[in-house]
C-alpha cells in the first residue's frame, strides 16, 4: 500500500499549523554589509566550560567583528541527561570574564536578539514545522524500534563487521509500516523517534572546509534520528535548522564533527538551503614524555580528567589575565601572530588581522610555559592603572582580604606597580593576578615576610655593621646616583669589592662584592635577594617603613 505521507505528517504532528515559509518570514535574511560573517558558539550546558569553547569563540568573534557581522551565543541543550543546573549561567559568566562579546543570544537576564529563542529546547515548535514537512515529502518516518531491538541490531552488525546504524534491511520494517499500523502503535502509546529516510548509495560528497580545504567523504546512507522520543531534535537536525534560520555564514566546531558532515550536508540539500562554510578546528593537544620511553615526547589530546588547564575555571582561579589568554590563543590560531605582535607591541590584539586560512590543521599545542612567557610580556606592556584595575577585580572575586589591602593603600600600590616600568626594558615581575599577590606582598607590612637567608650574603656581625652605617648615612631625598655613591662607599669600608669582577678574580682579598651588599638591602626591605631596584622600592615604601625594616637588622 502506498503511504499517504500528508496524512502521516498530520497524524504525527496534529498541532503543527505553521509552514516552512512562515519560518522563513519570521527569520528573514539579515541586512548586513557584503562579506559580513554571522558566527556563533553552541555549547552544551554540562557545567564544564573548557578551553575549546573559548578557542572556537575567539575564532567566531574575530570573523564576525572584523567583517562587520554578528556573533551570537546559542545553548545546545537537546541532551537533557547531560544538563547541569546553573551551567548556562556558568558558561555566560566565563565568556564575560574572558571578554567575549556577543551581539545577541542567550544571556543571564534572558535572550536578546530577533532570531531567538537561542536555547534549543525552547525551539521545539520550530523544529516540528520542518520535521512535519520532511514527513509530508516522504523523507522522514516514525521508527518504533525498542532499546532491546536496537541493541540486537548493533550486535548483529558487529558480528557481520557491518557499519553500525539503521539503514537498508535494518530500517525496512519501520519504513514499510502502513498508516493504520502507525496509528495503532501511537494509540497503544508506543515510543517512537523520527528518522530521516536515507538512500543506499555509493556516492561521494566533497565539502569545502575553510580550515582543511576540500574534504571528500561517502554520502549519507543512514536513517539517522531527527527527533528523539520526547520530540526534541538531535544535534544533527537542530544544527541545520538553527544555522539556517539564524543565518549563520560560518559553522566553527571541533574536528570530531567531521564524521557527521554527510548527514548535515544531506539535510541542507533536501531542505533547499544554502550550506554555511564549515570550519573544523584542530584538537587541543599537549606534549609530554612517552610513558614507555621518557626520552621521547608524544602528543596527546587534552583530557578533562588529567589536565586542569583544559577547564576555563583554571585560568580564572589562577588569575591568568583574559588578555593573556587571548594573546596565547591567537598564537595558536594564526602562525603569524607573534611576528605581528613583535612589530606592533603597543597595539591591542583586536587590531590583528585574523585569518581562518592561516589556521593549522594539526593539533594546537597548549604549552603552559609559553603561556607564562606571554603572560609576563602582556602584563609588562600594561600601564600601572590597567594592572591595578585588573588585579583588584580578580582579588575581589578570589582573594577578598588582598582586595581590601590594595584598596587600603591605593597610592602606594600604584607607585609599586610603576616600579621598573619606565626603562627601555620594563620588568616582567607579574605573571598572574594570583602570583601578583605573592610578588607584591613586601609593599605592605601586613603581608611582608623575609623569605631568603641573610646569612648567605654575609656573617651576622657584618650585617649589623652594614645596616648601622647605611642608616647613619641614609637620606631619603638622595637621588639614585647619590644613593649609590653612599652604598659603594660603605661597601669599600667593609672590605667588599665594589666591582663584582674584582671579587670573582681575587675572592681571597674581599669579604664579598657589592652584589652581597645590595642583596642584604633587598632582603631587609623586600624579603628576597631577587627584587626590583632598591632606590625605587625605598621611595614607594617611604622613609618611615624603610628605617623601620632596616632597624630590625642592627
Amino acid at each position: 500500500m502506498i503511504m499517504d505521507h500528508k496524512a502521516l505528517s498530520q497524524l504525527l504532528f496534529p498541532d503543527v499549523k505553521a509552514l516552512p515559509e512562515d519560518m522563513e518570514k519570521q527569520f528573514p535574511p539579515r541586512q548586513l554589509p557584503e562579506g559580513a560573517c554571522v558566527t556563533r558558539i553552541g555549547p552544551s550546558p554540562t557545567g564544564f566550560v573548557h578551553l575549546g569553547n573559548l578557542y572556537n569563540a575567539v575564532i567566531g568573534e574575530r570573523l564576525a567583528h572584523q567583517s562587520g557581522g554578528v556573533f551570537y551565543l546559542r545553548i545546545e541543550d537537546t541532551d537533557d541527561k547531560r544538563k547541569v543546573e546553573g551551567a548556562v549561567e556558568t558558561l555566560i559568566n566565563a565568556m564575560a570574564y574572558f571578554g567575549v562579546r556577543f551581539d545577541e543570544g542567550a544571556a543571564e537576564e534572558g535572550d536578546k536578539g530577533a532570531y531567538g529563542p537561542y536555547r534549543q529546547r525552547q525551539r521545539k515548535d520550530i523544529y516540528h514545522v520542518f520535521a512535519k514537512d520532511l514527513v509530508e515529502r516522504g523523507l522522514a518516518y516514525p521508527c518504533f524500534l525498542t532499546a532491546e531491538e536496537l541493541e540486537a541490531i548493533r550486535e548483529e552488525q558487529m558480528a557481520n563487521k557491518e557499519d553500525p546504524g539503521i539503514y537498508g534491511r535494518y530500517a525496512e520494517p519501520n519504513r514499510s509500516l502502513t498508516l493504520e499500523e502507525v496509528r495503532k502503535k501511537l494509540d497503544a502509546g508506543e515510543s517512537w523517534v523520527l528518522r530521516y529516510k536515507g538512500e543506499m548509495n555509493d556516492e561521494r560528497i566533497t565539502v569545502s572546509d575553510a580550515v582543511r580545504g576540500n574534504i571528500e567523504m561517502p554520502r549519507n546512507f543512514m536513517d539517522f534520528v531527527l527527533l528523539k522520543s520526547d520530540g526534541i531534535p538531535t544535534y544533527h537536525f537542530a544544527h541545520v535548522v538553527d544555522d539556517h534560520l539564524m543565518r549563520s555564514t560560518h559553522v566553527i566546531r571541533g574536528e570530531e564533527w567531521i564524521s557527521s558532515l554527510p548527514m548535515h550536508v544531506e539535510l541542507f540539500k533536501v531542505l533547499g538551503w544554502e550550506q554555511p562554510v564549515y570550519c573544523h578546528t584542530a584538537t587541543l593537544m599537549k606534549v609530554e614524555p612517552d610513558e614507555e620511553d621518557p626520552s621521547k615526547l608524544k602528543k596527546r589530546k587534552l583530557s578533562k580528567r588529567k589536565d586542569p588547564e583544559l577547564a576555563l575555571s583554571y585560568y580564572q582561579q589562577e588569575g591568568i589575565s583574559k588578555d593573556v589568554v587571548w594573546e596565547f590563543l591567537l598564537t595558536l590560531l594564526n602562525s603569524n601572530y607573534e611576528e605581528w605582535r613583535t612589530a606592533n607591541p603597543d597595539k591591542p590584539y583586536t587590531d590583528f588581522p585574523y585569518s581562518i586560512s592561516k589556521m593549522s590543521v594539526s593539533g594546537a599545542l597548549v604549552d603552559l610555559d609559553k603561556l607564562r612567557d606571554i603572560a609576563k610580556d602582556t602584563i609588562a606592556r600594561m600601564d600601572a592603572e590597567t594592572v591595578y584595575k585588573n588585579w583588584l577585580s580578580w582579588c575581589e572575586e578570589y582573594d577578598k582580604g588582598y582586595a581590601d589591602l590594595i584598596k587600603k593603600y591605593p597610592e602606594r600600590t600604584m607607585a609599586a606597580l610603576n616600579v621598573g616600568k619606565n626603562g627601555k626594558k620594563p620588568r616582567k615581575d607579574i605573571e598572574t593576578w594570583k602570583q601578583a599577590c605573592e610578588f607584591m606582598s613586601f609593599y605592605y607590612d601586613e603581608t611582608f615576610k623575609v623569605q631568603d637567608d641573610m646569612n648567605e650574603q654575609a656573617e651576622e656581625a657584618v650585617q649589623k655593621e652594614f645596616f648601622r652605617k647605611y642608616l647613619e648615612s641614609y637620606d631619603h631625598a638622595d637621588d639614585s646616583a647619590a644613593w649609590f655613591d653612599k652604598v659603594k662607599a660603605i661597601t669599600e669600608e667593609l672590605g667588599f669589592a665594589v666591582k663584582p669582577k674584582d671579587f670573582k678574580k681575587e675572592p681571597e682579598k674581599y669579604k664579598g662584592s657589592i652584589v652581597h651588599i645590595t642583596n642584604m638591602l633587598r632582603i631587609a626591605l623586600t624579603g628576597r635577594a631577587n627584587a626590583p631596584d632598591i632606590h625605587e622600592v625605598s621611595h614607594v615604601l617611604g622613609e618611615d617603613m624603610v628605617r623601620a625594616r632596616l632597624s630590625e637588622w642592627v
